[in-house]
C-alpha cells in the first residue's frame, strides 16, 4: 500500500530514525538526514523508498504468471484415491497384505486437532507484491553466494500469496482440520516499523476466511525467520533491545486485527534456530560490536521479552486466546549411564528446550548451566522482566521431528568450561546418532541434505513425558512440526514415483502410534502439525530437499498428495475418538 517514510540513515553504521508521513506513491519514501561526527564517521543524505530498499539491497526478483489471487477449482476425486496399502483397485485382485488390527485401547480425543504447516518465505512467493518490504531472507537468497546451497530463492517459491484458496480447499478435501501459517511482518510493515500496509491486511483477512469458510481451524504465527530488513539494517535487529518495542507493536496491529477470528497464536517460530543464524554473513548488513559467540544469546534475551510483552497484549484483546512460543531439538538421550553423560544431557536440555522453556512455564529466568555462561556478559532480567516472562505460553508448543544421543565432550565438561577455545564451548557436550555400539543408529537417516534427521519415533513417548513432567503445561503439550526428508526425493523425475514416499509414510504411521501410546499413559497431547503443507524452500537446503506431504511441479505450481498425506489422516480417521 501508498506508504511515505521520513528517517535519519547513517551510511557508515548509526541508527535509523522511524517516523510516519503523508501517503502517496505506491512504495512511499524515506529521506535520511545528514549528520557528522568529527570525521570518524561521514555520511550523506539520501532518499529510499521500499522500491530502493529493494533494487539496493536485494536486486531483481523472479515473479510467476499467475499474479492474481485465484480461485479453487474441484478437486478431482481421482487424487483423493489413498495409495496401497489402504486401498487397492478392485481390479487386478490377488494382492495380499498382513492384517493390521487397531489397537482398542488407543484413541484421540475428539478434540484433538490436527493439520499441516506452512510458513510465509518459504512458500507464498510474490515478495515485491503489493508493497511487500524485503527482509534478510530476501538478501541472504539473493546476494550471498551459496548460502542456500542450491542458490535458490523465496521469490516465487510455491505461488501461495495467489493460490491460497486452492491449498486450503485441497487440506480440506484431503480430510485435515487445521492449518498453521504464518504472517509476513514486512507484508503488514515493510520497514517492519511504521506505517500499516492495509493491503496486506487484507490478504490475511481472506486467508482466514477461507480457512473458516471450509472449516478448518486457523492457527498464525508471528514471526517465521523473515526479519524485516529495515530493522537488521538500523539497529541489528533482534540484536537490538529496539526489537521489543517494534515487535510488541506489529503484534498489536496483528493481534487488534484477526483476535475475534484466530484462536490459536504462535508469537515467534524456533527462536533456537534463528537466533542461531547470528552472526549473519558479513558485509551485507548492518555491524555490531557484539561478539560472534555471544550474539544468538543477545537475540535469544530479546525474544523473550518480545514475546512476552506481545502475549499480554493479545490476553488484554482477548483472554481465550492460546498464545505460545514454538520450540524445537530432540529427546536427549545419554550415551552411556556415567555421571558425566548425565550432567551433559542436562547441558543439552539447558542450552537447547530449556534456554526459553524454563523463563516461559518455571521461573521467568534461564537453566542453570545456560544462567553460568549468559551472566558473564548479559545483563540479568530484572524482577519486572521475569514477572513478565513467567507464565506467557499456553502450550507446550515442539517442532519435534527427531532425537540425539548426548556425551560429553572427549576432553571431559570441566576441561571444555574452562577453554573459550574449545569446539564445543560454552554447551560443552557432544551429540552422536549411534548408540554406544557405534554401530546402530537411532533410526533410518532423511535426505542426506538434512544430517540432523533419522526417524527416531521410539523416542516419542519419552520425550513427550519429558515435556509434559518438566514444564507442566496448562494446555497441553502439542507436536507443531513434525515430518522427515524422503531419501533422494528430490532425484525422481517422474510422477508415479515421487509421490510414493515410504519412509516419510512410516514416519508419520509410526510417530502418531507413539503419541497414541503417551496419550494412553496419561500425556495430555493436545494436537499435531504435519511439516509441511507441500514441498517448499527448505532455507538454506532450497528446494533441494523434500518435507511434503504434497509434491508441488515448480514449473506449472500444480499440486499432487503423496502416499504421506494419506496414511497421515488414515491415522485419525482410524483413531479420532467419534
Amino acid at each position: 500500500m501508498a506508504r511515505n517514510m521520513v528517517f535519519a540513515l547513517l551510511l557508515a553504521g548509526s541508527q535509523f530514525v522511524v517516523s510516519q508521513n503523508a501517503t502517496a506513491p505506491s512504495t512511499g519514501t524515506a529521506v535520511a538526514s545528514s549528520t557528522t561526527t568529527g570525521g570518524a564517521t561521514f555520511t550523506t543524505s539520501v532518499e529510499l523508498s521500499v522500491e530502493d530498499l529493494w533494487d539496493q539491497y536485494v536486486g531483481p526478483v523472479s515473479t510467476f504468471s499467475i499474479n492474481t489471487t485465484v480461485e479453487p477449482t474441484p478437486i478431482p476425486s481421482s487424487s483423493l484415491i489413498p495409495p496401497p496399502s489402504l486401498y487397492y483397485s478392485p481390479f487386478p485382485t490377488g494382492q495380499q497384505v498382513p492384517l493390521q488390527t487397531k489397537n482398542e485401547s488407543w484413541k484421540f480425543p475428539k478434540d484433538f486437532w490436527y493439520g499441516v504447516a506452512g510458513a510465509a518465505y518459504q512458500i507464498e512467493g510474490a515478495v515485491k507484491a503489493e508493497g511487500r518490504g524485503p527482509s534478510t531472507w530476501d538478501v541472504l537468497t539473493h546476494r550471498v553466494a551459496n548460502y542456500v546451497v542450491t542458490n535458490e530463492t523465496g521469490d516465487v517459491a510455491d505461488n501461495n500469496y495467489y493460490q491460497y484458496k486452492e491449498d486450503i480447499a485441497r487440506i480440506a478435501a484431503l480430510g485435515v482440520n487445521t492449518y498453521s501459517f504464518s504472517i509476513s511482518w514486512s507484508r503488514i510493515q515493510p520497514f517492519g516499523t511504521g506505517p500499516v500496509n492495509e493491503q496486506a491486511l487484507a490478504h490475511y483477512d481472506d486467508v482466514i476466511d477461507t480457512c473458516l469458510e471450509y472449516n478448518i481451524i486457523p492457527m498464525v504465527t508471528l514471526y517465521h525467520w523473515d526479519t524485516p530488513l529495515f530493522l537488521q539494517n538500523s539497529y541489528g535487529g533482534w540484536l537490538d533491545s529496539k526489537i521489543v518495542d517494534d515487535f510488541t507493536e506489529y503484534a498489536r496491529i496483528v493481534f487488534n486485527r484477526y483476535h475475534s477470528k484466530v484462536q490459536y497464536w504462535f508469537t515467534v517460530n524456533e527462536p533456537i534456530v534463528f537466533c542461531g543464524f547470528y552472526p549473519l554473513p558479513k558485509n551485507y548488513f548492518k555491524k555490531t560490536d557484539i561478539p560472534d559467540i555471544q550474539q544468538k544469546y543477545y537475540c535469544g534475551h530479546n525474544v523473550l521479552l518480545a514475546h512476552s510483552a506481545a502475549y499480554h497484549i493479545g490476553k488484554s484483546l482477548n483472554s481465550s486466546l492460546s498464545i505460545s512460543v514454538k520450540h524445537n531439538g530432540g529427546y536427549k538421550i545419554p550415551r552411556t549411564n556415567s555421571s558425566e553423560d548425565a550432567i551433559a544431557v542436562q547441558r543439552a536440555w539447558d542450552f537447547n528446550e530449556a534456554w526459553f522453556s524454563d523463563p516461559l512455564f518455571l521461573t521467568g529466568d534461564y537453566p542453570k548451566y545456560l544462567k553460568e555462561y549468559l551472566d558473564t556478559f548479559l545483563d540479568p532480567f530484572t524482577d519486572e522482566q521475569r514477572a513478565q516472562i513467567n507464565g506467557t505460553s499456553d502450550i507446550y508448543a515442539h517442532d519435534a521431528y527427531t532425537s540425539d544421543i548426548i556425551m560429553a565432550p572427549d576432553s571431559g565438561i570441566d576441561a571444555c568450561t574452562k577453554n573459550e577455545s574449545h569446539p564445543l564451548f560454552p554447551s560443552c557436550y557432544n551429540t552422536t546418532k549411534l548408540y554406544a555400539n557405534d554401530y546402530w543408529a537411532l533410526g533410518p537417516a532423511g535426505d542426506p541434505g538434512t544430517p540432523w534427521l533419522v526417524k527416531a519415533t521410539d523416542w516419542v513417548p519419552a520425550f513427550l513425558h519429558y515435556m509434559q513432567d518438566t514444564w507442566k503445561p496448562r494446555g497441553g503439550v502439542a507436536i507443531t512440526e513434525f515430518g522427515i526428508s524422503e531419501p533422494f526425493e528430490a532425484l525422481k523425475t517422474s510422477l508415479p514415483t515421487i509421490v510414493i514416499d515410504p519412509i516419510r509414510s512410516k514416519y508419520y504411521v509410526d510417530y502418531l502410534e507413539a503419541i497414541l501410546m503417551a496419550l494412553s499413559e496419561g500425556v495430555d497431547v493436545v494436537g499435531t502439525l504435519a511439516w509441511s503443507i507441500y514441498d517448499n524452500l527448505e532455507w538454506s537446503s532450497g528446494y533441494g530437499v523434500k518435507f511434503g506431504i504434497q509434491y508441488v511441479n515448480l514449473t506449472t505450481q500444480e499440486r499432487f498428495f503423496k502416499a504421506s498425506a494419506f496414511e497421515y489422516v488414515n491415522m485419525f480417521n482410524v483413531y479420532l475418538e467419534k
